[in-house]
């Protein structure tokens, strides 16, 4: 009787989902997907593990822990990852289109209201309330991701050095993650358990077997892919992501925006590794300090928006590209000229991720189960946090204080406040946000339009200009 009761305890495997249907919950998804990755990654989480049990707990957080390797957005990666996994190309293409869809569309409408009416008074002071709300998200997300990846003693000391690293030495970032990869595999080979588990979006219910999912346990037939088609996929992609930069080279010249633009956010898309948030306080200070396109509080401008649309926050590099071509529009118009800057920044940018999940994946999934890779995978993930923490700081000196100054000794070179310019305006209402968001666990869009509202309160009552 007891086994019989077991058995029947353990829920049937769902019956298998056509490509047709996946696309309407891939859209789903895409729609809810607000909040930063840590909230996306959530999100997909609910969905996929509990609810549709199409991939199990340990299937995910693995799938995850490769794309957290990876430079980009790790959530747009881990929605391609699944897509791939469930049906093949055609399903990862539609996983990871359908991710980046909505968010381009209203980051490309925002650009064009921002350029024509983004110095009105009244506009200003909505974005003024949006990015004291984005600090307050932002800190929210190193919280999150770290009390699930830094579970243990060792974890929490390399996300700690990863930190003081990257913001205070401006280390590399591949260096660290290389360093992260190496320190997590030796310990893990060494019998370890410091950086065993960790991720983001784990379920608070029960966890969710591999075996008895849609996808199983059993790795797939297009995850054993001969040295043709490896060389195969590889031409296709890096040809559609390269070709168009080169013509560009060709036919406009290096020094042409567009040409800077293409290859620009083309090495951003090989270097900045840790996700959407290493990528923005990367492209935030070769954007803002190199290349002049924008300046800082129009980069935490362009965050605000991402943050109030679905889809990645690494979108808002599309708002970049659109300010950068907008400003130096050669023979066209500024908004045509800005919204072909736009549309190439995210060409440029989304394409690779597609590359290195279709080029990995099958290696990634054959090593599934290997100890010393998860735990190679979950140093890493460890490292990440303190890239988070990093961009966090980043922001909030730029949105508290109106005046920042380089301080350089010795190895060290870092952003520090001039205290005498904290903007007591913006201290109150990201003060606000982080309160609703941590006391009274508001949610991302709640607190976005709250202090806005209090953003356009302030300018009538002649708070801030």
């Amino acid at each position: 009787m007891t086994a019989v009761m077991a058995e029947a305890a353990i829920p049937a495997r769902p019956e298998p989902v056509t490509l047709g249907q996946a696309f309407w919950v891939w859209l789903r998804i895409s729609m809810l997907s607000f909040g930063g990755p840590a909230g996306q990654i959530a999100v997909m989480h609910r969905i996929l593990v509990d609810e549709k049990r199409w991939i199990g707990e340990q299937r995910f957080l693995h799938a995850l822990n490769y794309c957290m390797l990876l430079p980009g957005p790790e959530a747009q990666q881990l929605a391609t990852y699944i897509g791939w996994l469930m049906h093949h190309t055609k399903g990862g293409i539609v996983a990871g289109v359908l991710f980046v869809i909505p968010g381009a569309v209203a980051i490309m409408a925002l650009s064009w209201v921002y350029v024509l009416y983004g110095r009105v008074g009244i506009v200003s002071a909505l974005f003024f309330g949006l990015k004291c709300a984005v600090l307050a998200i932002v800190l929210q997300a190193v919280v999150r991701i770290g009390g699930r990846a830094l579970k243990s003693t060792p974890a929490r000391a390399l996300a700690a050095s990863a930190f003081v690293l990257i913001f205070f030495v401006s280390a590399p970032f591949p260096l660290i993650v290389l360093g992260a990869g190496l320190i997590g595999w030796w310990s893990t080979r060494q019998g370890s358990t410091a950086f065993r588990g960790g991720g983001h979006g784990a379920s608070n219910g029960a966890v969710v077997a591999d075996a008895n999912t849609l996808l199983g346990e059993e790795l797939p037939a297009h995850a054993r892919p001969t040295w043709a088609e490896t060389m195969r996929t590889a031409l296709i992609w890096l040809g559609l992501w390269l070709l168009p930069v080169a013509a560009l080279l060709i036919v406009l010249g290096p020094d042409d925006v567009f040409s800077r633009i293409a290859t620009f956010f083309s090495m951003m898309a090989m270097v900045t590794f840790g996700g959407a948030y290493a990528v923005l306080a990367y492209v935030a200070q070769q954007a803002v300090e190199n290349y002049g396109w924008l300046g800082p509080k129009e980069m935490l401008d362009g965050l605000g928006m991402a943050e109030t649309t679905p889809g990645p926050l690494i979108i808002v590099l599309q708002f970049v590209g659109f300010l950068g071509a907008y400003r130096d529009p050669g023979g066209l118009s500024p908004l045509v000229a800005g919204t072909l800057g736009g549309l190439l920044a995210t060409w440029v940018t989304f394409v690779p991720c597609f590359l290195w999940i279709f080029l990995g994946a099958p290696f990634i999934e054959r090593l599934r189960g290997n100890a010393v890779v998860a735990g190679a995978l979950s140093a890493i993930t460890a490292a990440v946090v303190g890239v988070v923490l990093n961009l966090a700081l980043w922001f909030a000196l730029h949105t508290l204080f109106r005046e920042t100054m380089m301080i350089a000794t010795g190895p060290f070179r870092f952003d520090a406040p001039v205290l005498t310019s904290i903007d007591p305006a913006a201290l109150a209402l990201s003060l606000g946000a982080a309160y609703a968001i941590f006391m009274t666990r508001a949610g991302v869009i709640t607190t976005l339009l709250a202090t806005s509202a209090a953003g356009l309160a302030l300018y009538g009552a002649g708070a801030i200009r």
